[in-house]
């Protein structure tokens, strides 16, 4: 990844070698940790980005399809990378595609020829998501039993494809999914609050689709892969019930906060007074097949290696960290300590991968995202440690409502700005890194594969 300077902010850029410049000159001869070391970071991170890659994995899963036997193929889809994986289902697919629309989040769009690019909000939907879900819907139900009905989910998929169910509104679901982030609630519980709420999550798109064969290719964003949790399982059984999402909001305390004709419509579930979301018997999943093709675990792996390339002794600890993000970077700042004090689980250098996707209960009024705040935690435990460096990002290179994938530490962060912990109090870790220069900001990257969190300690000969 490239480095260079634009104003305060250092920007990181896929696909270029590192420039030279007279900052990076006086950063090698400074008091903190070697240059390389951060260096060896953004390389580390991007190996993980380029194994994330969905476009490739759309192709290698389509040259394997029978499609002759299909009369017309539909592409369906929603999710941050929805443009690169319906770039990679254009060129597989050219003519044969009948009609296709992929709801993206704003910003992340590209030129295609045969499927369309709506457009919409994430992580709280809005109305171009509901006129988006409404439109697949209806493609959905237009597929035939001689068609194919190709679905693309990836991230984000849960966010945009809002489609409210009978009785609940785009206003209902926007305030249940702030209260839901604001809380700390993870993935699961949100999405099975999502799928309750919805016409199209939970296994709906795939009855939507019935008698049609429904192919989904899903790229992973949630901890376990599970496939009734990526994207809320549009087109996968729902394991979840309408008792289990009231149980949800009772148990982070907004069961009395959320709009009453949510309480009304989970109340209506419980009684079976309405339908369940599908289960595994329904019989139009004998037609349907969803195959994850990329995962948070393929990216760790691609890290170690290219850590290990760089002269590192590698572990991949886990790629199914969550939890609270000050907590698990606690954890992490302290496995940094047991390496530069006592040499183990490894001796430096070292470099420790772990990924997932934490969680941040808001109690500030700052600006951040996950992983600029594990980052802001963990520089406070690893205060005056060497050659140590602490790296979180996120593969879809956005960060909480912010412009930054994630950021970069070091033990003497703290000596260049000594209010760390007054910032991470306001949940305000962008505006600690900022001024630093240490936000780690790639743009658009058409991938989600979770985060990547790196502790590097010891740089190699």
């Amino acid at each position: 990844m490239t480095t260079r300077e634009k104003g305060d902010r250092r920007i990181f850029r896929p696909g270029k070698q590192p420039a030279s410049s007279e900052r990076s000159r006086k950063m090698r001869l400074s008091p903190f940790p070697p240059f390389s070391l951060r260096k060896h970071a953004l390389s580390i991170f991007r190996a993980a980005l380029a194994a994330a890659d969905p476009a490739a994995a759309v192709a290698r899963h389509l040259a394997r399809l029978d499609l002759a036997r299909f009369r017309h193929i539909y592409v369906v889809g929603a999710g941050k990378a929805g443009a690169s994986m319906a770039q990679a289902a254009e060129r597989a697919l050219g003519r044969r595609i009948t009609a296709g629309l992929i709801n993206i989040k704003y910003g992340h769009g590209v030129k295609l020829r045969r499927i369309e690019l709506n457009e919409c909000g994430h992580p709280v939907p809005d109305a171009c998501g509901i006129s988006g879900s409404e439109r697949i819907a209806r493609i959905a139900e237009s597929a035939g039993r001689d068609d194919l009905l190709l679905c693309l989910i990836s991230g984000g998929a849960s966010a945009l494809l809002p489609l409210p169910a009978l009785g609940i509104t785009l206003e209902h679901k926007q305030a249940v999914t702030r209260l839901l982030l604001a809380c700390g609630a993870d993935i699961h519980e949100i999405n099975t609050v999502r799928k309750h709420l919805s016409r199209i999550k939970g296994g709906q798109l795939a009855r939507l689709g019935a008698p049609a064969t429904v192919e989904s290719l899903l790229l992973s964003d949630v901890i376990g892969d599970d496939l009734d949790v990526i994207g809320s399982g549009p087109t996968a059984p729902d394991a979840s019930t309408f008792a289990d999402a009231a149980a949800i909001l009772d148990r982070r305390g907004i069961w009395k906060r959320v709009p009453p004709a949510v309480r009304r419509r989970l109340e209506a579930g419980i009684r079976r007074d309405i339908p369940e979301t599908p289960k595994p018997a329904d019989p139009f999943f004998r037609r349907t097949r969803n195959t994850v093709i990329g995962s948070n675990r393929l990216a760790l792996d691609a890290a170690a290696r290219r850590a290990r390339e760089l002269g590192f002794r590698t572990l991949v600890l886990s790629s199914e960290i969550q939890g609270e993000t000050r907590d698990v970077a606690g954890m992490h700042a302290a496995i940094a300590r047991e390496i530069a004090c006592a040499r183990r689980p490894l001796k430096p250098p070292a470099c420790i991968v772990t990924g997932g996707e934490t969680t941040v209960t808001l109690k500030g009024k700052g600006l951040g995202g996950r992983n600029q705040e594990f980052v802001l935690a963990a520089a406070i435990h690893i205060a005056g440690l060497p050659d140590t460096v602490i790296f979180s990002a996120g593969t879809d290179g956005t960060d909480g409502p912010t412009d930054a994938a994630g950021a970069i530490a070091d033990g003497a962060t703290l000596r260049r700005n000594p209010e760390a912990a007054r910032y991470l109090a306001a949940n305000d870790s962008y505006h600690y890194f900022q001024p630093l220069g240490d936000l780690v900001i790639t743009g658009p990257t058409n991938t989600n594969v979770m985060d990547v969190h790196l502790i590097l300690v010891g740089a190699p000969q």
